[in-house]
C-alpha cells in the first residue's frame, strides 16, 4: 500500500464528456487543469424538464419506532420498488427504503441503540452501511454481508469490480449472508450530527444508491439541543442529488446490466463517474421553500453519485448571504466558520447556518453550484414569506469535546495512492496499485492507536473511513482549508493532491473499510480493508 511521491502517477485524461481514456504523457492533474470541477460524464434526460424553483420542498417523513423498549428503539424498513412522482407529472420507478426517496429519517439519541430490522423485497441483494456511524463490524455493512431477496440462496454471488475481463466470482469467507432480514445495531455512543444510510453492496453500491437506496439519520443530545441553534421547522435535512431521466420517466443510468444482478460496471464514457443534469434536494427537483426572516439550520448532504458542489446563497438583487458552517460530517466544530462559497464531495456533511433577517419579505435566496453549467447551477431556492420572532442563536464556542490529537501521538504514518490504473485487461481505480479484494487484509491496526494516513490523488477522490472521525493535518503541506474544520469522515482530495489526516482506531474491533465515495470508482475496485485488533 505505501507508495512515495507522484512521479509514477499513471498518464490518464479525464474529460466530463469522455470519462476516462488514455492520454499518454498527460497527468491526470494537467488533464484537469481547464474544468477541475469534472471528474465524470454527465447523462442527458429525455424527457422536457420543469423550470427551477416552482415545486415545493419536501421534508423526509420520520420513521416511527416500533417498539422503544428495554432501552432500545427499534425499527422496520421494508427495501421496496416503487412509482414515485419526482418530474410532475411524471411517475417514476424506484428502489426505495419504505417506499420513499429519500427514506424515512431516523431521529436518535447519543447513546441509546438503535435496531433497524430491513427486509429485502427489491429482486437483488442488499448491504445496508450507515454512513458516519460508530458501529460494530457485524451491522457496519460490509460489501458482502448480504440480505438475499426471497428465493435466492446463493451466499457467494458474482464480484468482479465492474468492468468486463476483471474477475468474477471472488469467494469472501467472512461473509454473513441471511435471507429476506438482517438487524442491523446502531450503539450511536458518538457525538451528535447528521449521518445517512445508503446501499453497500459489492460492484453495485453506485446503481444501487442512484435508484433511491438512501435516506437520513439524526443524532442528538442534550448538550447541543441547549445551544439554542435554529430547532423544530427551522432545522431542514437537506439531501443534495443529481439525477437523469429516460423518456419513459425511469431514472436513465449507463450500466452494463441494467437488472443489476450479474454484471457489473458501466459503459466506457461513464468510468470517472456519472453525473446527471437535474438536481434533486430531497427527492424533488429544484425546489423552493418559504421559510421566515430568521435564522435556518441546513444540514446539508451530498447524496451524488460523483458529482461535486461549491454552494453560494445569492440573493435576487445579487448579493451573497454568509454560510456559517457550525458542523461538519461528525458533528460541531469547537467554533463557527463562516463562508460565502462552500465545497461539497460526494458523500460530505455540513451543518450551516443561514440568516435570512437581511431579506425583504417576498425576496427570494437561491442556492447555486458555481461548479455547475446550465441546469446544474441551480440547486433550490427560499421565498422569505413573512417576518417573525427569532430566539435563535449561533454560540462563539459550540463544543469542547473535539478530540485533540497531535501528530506526536501517531504509533505511524501511513501513504495510500488513489489512482486509476490496469486490472486484468481493463480499466480500474486502485488503491495502492490494487483493486478491492475482501479476502486481502490491507492494514491492521491495534484498537486505540493513533495514526496519521497520507492519502495521494490523481484526480477528484472523496475518501471515506469507516468507523472513525478523523481531523485533517495538511493539504499538499500547508494548513488545511476552511472548510477542514472539525470531525470529518470523508475528505474530498483534488487532483494531484496529498491531505494529511489523523484518527484514533476505538470504539471496535473488527474489518471495516476505506474507500473512494465516488460511487463508480468504489465499484471499480476502490476500497481496501482496515482491520482493527
Amino acid at each position: 500500500m505505501r507508495e512515495r511521491g507522484l512521479t509514477r502517477r499513471t498518464a490518464l485524461g479525464i474529460g466530463g464528456a469522455l470519462g476516462l481514456m488514455a492520454a499518454t504523457g498527460l497527468s491526470a492533474s494537467a488533464a484537469l487543469a481547464r474544468r477541475p470541477s469534472i471528474t465524470g460524464a454527465e447523462l442527458r434526460s429525455a424527457l422536457p424538464l420543469p423550470p427551477p424553483f416552482q415545486v415545493p420542498l419536501p421534508i423526509p417523513a420520520v420513521a416511527a419506532p416500533v417498539s422503544t423498549s428495554g432501552g432500545v428503539d427499534r425499527y422496520a424498513i421494508t427495501q421496496r420498488e416503487a412509482s414515485v412522482e419526482i418530474l410532475p407529472g411524471v411517475r417514476t420507478p424506484l428502489w426505495t427504503y419504505g417506499g420513499t426517496f429519500p427514506g424515512p429519517t431516523i431521529e436518535s439519541r447519543r447513546g441509546r441503540p438503535v435496531t433497524v430490522t430491513h427486509r429485502n423485497e427489491l429482486p437483488v441483494p442488499t448491504v445496508v452501511h450507515l454512513h458516519g456511524g460508530r458501529t460494530p463490524a457485524a451491522s457496519d455493512g460490509y460489501p458482502t454481508d448480504l440480505v438475499l431477496p426471497e428465493g435466492r440462496q446463493d451466499a457467494t454471488p458474482h464480484m468482479g469490480h465492474g468492468m468486463p475481463g476483471m474477475h468474477a466470482g471472488m469467494h469472501d469467507p467472512r461473509a454473513v449472508v441471511t435471507s429476506l432480514t438482517r438487524d442491523y445495531t446502531f450503539p450511536l455512543d458518538q457525538r451528535p450530527t447528521l449521518l445517512w444510510y445508503h446501499d453497500h453492496r459489492m460492484d453495485f453500491t453506485a446503481p444501487a444508491i442512484w435508484r433511491g437506496l438512501a435516506g437520513l439519520q439524526i443524532v442528538r443530545d442534550d448538550a447541543e439541543e441547549a445551544l439554542g441553534l435554529p430547532a423544530g421547522r427551522r432545522e431542514l435535512p437537506l439531501m443534495i442529488a443529481d439525477r437523469a431521466f429516460a423518456a419513459d420517466g425511469g431514472l436513465a443510468y449507463p450500466a452494463l446490466d441494467p437488472t443489476l444482478r450479474e454484471r457489473p460496471g458501466v459503459t466506457d464514457p461513464y468510468l470517472a463517474g456519472v453525473l446527471g443534469d437535474v438536481i434533486l434536494v430531497n427527492g424533488a427537483p429544484w425546489p423552493v421553500h418559504e421559510v421566515d426572516a430568521v435564522r435556518y439550520r441546513l444540514r446539508i448532504l451530498n447524496a451524488s453519485n460523483a458529482r461535486h458542489y461549491e454552494l453560494e446563497a445569492v440573493t435576487d438583487d445579487g448579493r451573497r448571504l454568509d454560510l456559517v458552517q457550525i458542523g461538519a460530517d461528525q458533528g460541531l466544530l469547537a467554533a463557527p466558520v463562516t463562508h460565502r462559497v462552500l465545497p461539497i464531495a460526494p458523500a460530505e456533511r455540513y451543518d450551516v447556518i443561514i440568516d435570512f433577517s437581511g431579506v425583504p419579505v417576498g425576496g427570494r435566496v437561491r442556492v447555486l453550484n458555481r461548479l455547475g453549467s446550465g441546469r446544474t447551477r441551480d440547486v433550490l431556492a427560499f421565498r422569505v414569506a413573512r417576518t417573525a420572532t427569532d430566539g435563535s442563536r449561533v454560540p462563539r464556542t459550540l463544543a469542547a469535546d473535539l478530540p485533540a490529537w497531535r501528530r506526536s501521538d501517531a504509533v505511524r504514518v501511513r501513504e495510500f495512492a488513489f489512482r486509476t490504473g490496469r486490472m486484468r485487461g481493463g480499466h480500474g481505480w486502485l488503491i495502492g496499485g490494487l483493486p478491492f479484494d475482501p479476502a486481502r487484509s490491507d492494514v491492521t491496526v491495534g484498537l486505540g492507536d493513533v495514526e496519521v494516513w497520507r492519502l495521494i490523488a490523481d484526480v477528484h477522490h472523496p475518501v471515506h473511513l469507516h468507523l472513525v472521525g478523523f481531523r485533517v493535518l495538511s493539504r499538499n503541506g500547508r494548513p488545511p482549508l476552511p472548510h477542514d474544520a472539525g470531525l470529518k469522515d470523508t475528505v474530498s482530495l483534488r487532483p494531484g493532491e496529498a491531505v494529511e489526516i489523523i484518527t484514533r482506531f476505538d470504539g471496535y474491533r473488527g474489518r471495516y473499510l476505506f474507500h473512494c465515495h465516488n460511487a463508480e470508482h468504489e465499484d471499480m475496485g476502490m476500497m481496501a480493508n482496515f482491520e482493527v485488533v
